[in-house]
This record gives C-alpha cells, sequence and structure tokens, in this order.
C-alpha cells in the first residue's frame, strides 16, 4: 500500500509540475492536479481511481455548469423510475468491475510474458558442483568484505519449477530444496 501511494504522489507532483508556473502557486492548482488524477485511466486496470472507488464515472464541474444529458436524465425522474435507474446503474457497475479485474489479470500476463521473456532458464545436472549465495539475513553472513557465496555443493536432486536439493561434499544431504536463483556453477 505504500509503494502505491509513493506512486500517486509522485503523479501527482508531475502533473503540478505542468500547470505551474512557479513554485510558490502549487497549492492553489493542487484541486486541478487532483481531478486530473482521478480521472485518467491507468493502464493496469482500464478504469479511473475515481470509477473504481465510487463505482460511475466523475461528473466534473463543466457538466453541472454546462448540462450534460446525463445530469438532465438523472433529474427529470420520479422515484420509481428512479429506483429502476439505479438498479441497471447497479448492474452496469458489476459489469465494469468485472471489465476491471478481466482487464487486470490481461495486463499481468502481458507483464508477465515481457519479464519471463529476459529470463535465462538455468539448468543444473545431478552431481554438478555448485555455490550456494549468502543472504544478509543467514548467519554466514559476516560483514561487507565476507564472501558472498559458500560452497561447493553437489546437486543431489533436480525439482521441478527450479528448485534444488544440495549435497556437502562429504555427502551430508540438505533437507530443505533451494531456489536455483540463488545457485551458480563453481568451476574448478
Amino acid at each position: 500500500m505504500n509503494r502505491a501511494v509513493e506512486a500517486a504522489n509522485k503523479n501527482i507532483k508531475k502533473i503540478l509540475r505542468k500547470i505551474t508556473d512557479s513554485h510558490r502557486q502549487w497549492h492553489e492548482k493542487l484541486p486541478y492536479a487532483l481531478i486530473g488524477y482521478r480521472t485518467t485511466a491507468r493502464t493496469s486496470t482500464g478504469a479511473t481511481p475515481y470509477m473504481l472507488v465510487y463505482g460511475s464515472e466523475v461528473v466534473i464541474p463543466a457538466e453541472v455548469e454546462i448540462l450534460s444529458l446525463r445530469i438532465i436524465q438523472d433529474v427529470g425522474l420520479d422515484d420509481a423510475k428512479w429506483i429502476c435507474s439505479r438498479h441497471e446503474q447497479l448492474m452496469i457497475i458489476d459489469e465494469e468491475m468485472m471489465d476491471v479485474v478481466c482487464h487486470g489479470q490481461l495486463y499481468q500476463n502481458r507483464m508477465s510474458k515481457a519479464f519471463t521473456k529476459r529470463v535465462r532458464p538455468r539448468k543444473f545436472k545431478l552431481g554438478q558442483l555448485v555455490l550456494k549465495r549468502i543472504f544478509p539475513h543467514q548467519d554466514e553472513a559476516k560483514g561487507k568484505f565476507a564472501p558472498n557465496w559458500q560452497g561447493p555443493y553437489v546437486v543431489h536432486r533436480v525439482i521441478s519449477g527450479g528448485a534444488l536439493i544440495l549435497a556437502e561434499m562429504d555427502g551430508k544431504v540438505s533437507t530443505k530444496p533451494i531456489n536455483s536463483d540463488s545457485i551458480k556453477k563453481y568451476y574448478i
């Protein structure tokens, strides 16, 4: 959640830089920047933040001053018609939310494909000598100038999904699988 707030603040600051002439006027332009931010559709969801929170698109001040078809239709309804209209709007909101969820999933798939396109799969064989990364939270991490790798180890078993079971050089087999991202080949 904290990253989302930081990203939103960064985007609002970018908008403010574009619409202010000097740094002293930013507080006067902030409402306009917020309206712009909240009513702009995001690539990841395909919807505006306002629509996701309130379930309908925002009515901008210009639509209130210059009556739009949407405002005219909402004003001229009696109670029964308004209830029917509101029920239809809620059904549309559910459909729009499903569209947003589908759009989000498609976006995640596209981002995943873009990421995995650059990933090199690592292949390890049984009996191969490897080194294991020492992470900062481990007891073996001694400080800034300590080695980053420990070993050598022998690949005892290759598990699907990129995990390995290692054995020490004396034959003692580890019980925990290790992700192959934290392993590299050992060259003699």
